[in-house]
This record gives structure tokens, sequence and C-alpha cells, in this order.
């Protein structure tokens, strides 16, 4: 959306409670946690890897 100039991304970041936007990494790590042994007792829930969004 950014590359479209669909979004600011100043915009974007002001809106973040990190101020910043996450990176595909991130993303990533959250889903390799996800199917790793660690999380093997996480059942039925929305993990939100969004830098505080939607808990603002």
């Amino acid at each position: 959306m950014i590359a479209k100039g669909e979004l600011d991304r100043a915009e974007a970041e002001a809106n973040q409670p990190v101020n910043r936007l996450g990176t595909a990494d991130e993303i990533a790590q959250a889903v390799l946690w996800l199917c790793s042994p660690g999380a093997g007792f996480v059942v039925g829930v929305a993990l939100p890897v969004d830098g505080g969004y939607v808990a603002r």
C-alpha cells in the first residue's frame, strides 16, 4: 500500500504504539513460534502481531 501511494509511511508509523512498522521477519518469528513445541499448549487464540495496534 505504501509503494502504491495508498498509505503514507510516516502516518502509518505514527499510528503504531511502538512508533514503527513491523518487519516480515517479526511476523515470521511469530509464525515459527506457533509452529514450535513452545506453543504446544496454545489452542484457539488469535495472536495479534501488530505492535500493540489493536490494544491501544
